[in-house]
């Protein structure tokens, strides 16, 4: 169980993991803090329950003020963070304009690392404290047509190691999840981004394009292995309450077998399973 006292400050907790996550998390004698963009979603948030701080990780005012606030409920600041807010951007490489890369990054970058680094001296000062950062398979292996999501995870996995790195010997541990497929409205809202931010028609990618959204029609909604949003949760509290933390903990078969496959095989042939993917 939670110590008395310790509070976890949840971003992206609207739906899916991030709510699913802090619900776990207050079950288990946490005191939670959520984050949502949206009003109807902040009320619906404290309708459950919830201490709701709007977020929108875009804007550096909202994310400065959502940081105060934490420190101000908190009397300091937040024992635990779970970066789970962000958004994937599907697309070919090719068909990704500056500003549409810019706008991934702000998010699953940016703004992540800002909210962060804005919490950290509290938890410097208390001499404990735990980030978790919500990662992706992609994190590690990327896959055609999620080259900005993949490169945004990428890089924010690197920051995350250098950040774990650097705050040896203050009490406080870094966290990344890796999870594969797991039920959210995430696929939803990166086909609405697609269809946003990208001209399929227009691409030279337009026949693989129309191919991928004729099998998400006939094949439903969740791929093969896929887990309900509590995976994530289990092993969001498995790094806030374990004495060491691991660095990294995989959710779902498709994330350990990437993570085997990509120490075993070499490159062309990590190409080659793609591709069998279609």
């Amino acid at each position: 169980m939670a110590e008395a006292g310790q509070t976890v400050l949840v971003t992206g907790a609207s739906t899916g993991i991030g709510r699913t996550t802090a619900g776990m998390l207050r079950a288990r004698g946490y005191r939670v803090l959520v984050t949502a963009r949206k009003a109807d979603d902040l009320a619906d948030l404290e309708r459950a329950g919830f201490e709701a701080i709007p977020l929108d990780l875009a804007d550096p005012d909202s994310v400065a003020a959502c940081a105060e606030e934490a420190a101000k409920r908190t009397g300091g600041g937040p024992w635990g963070l779970f970066n789970n807010a962000g958004y994937g951007q599907p697309g070919a490489v090719e068909d990704l304009t500056r500003e549409v890369l810019r706008a991934q990054f702000e998010v699953n970058l940016f703004g992540t690392v800002d909210l962060t680094r804005r919490l950290l001296p509290a938890m410097r000062r208390a001499g404990s404290g735990r980030i978790v950062m919500n990662s992706s398979v992609v994190g590690f292996f990327a896959l055609p047509f999620r080259g900005a999501y993949s490169a945004s995870k990428f890089a924010l996995e690197g920051i995350s190691d250098a950040l774990r790195r650097e705050l040896v010997g203050s009490g406080v541990f870094v966290s990344v999840i890796e999870p594969g497929p797991v039920r959210s409205r995430f696929r939803e809202n990166a086909r609405a981004a697609l269809g946003r931010e990208v001209e399929p028609e227009r691409s030279p990618h337009a026949e693989r394009y129309a191919r991928l959204a004729r099998r998400n029609l006939t094949q439903g909604k969740d791929p093969p292995f896929t887990l309900p949003p509590e995976a994530v949760g289990r092993a969001v509290l498995k790094a806030l309450s374990a004495r060491r933390p691991r660095a990294r903990y995989r959710v779902t078969f498709p994330a350990h077998a990437m993570a085997l496959l990509t120490r075993l095989l070499p490159d062309r042939a990590l190409d080659a399973l793609v591709r069998l993917r279609g």
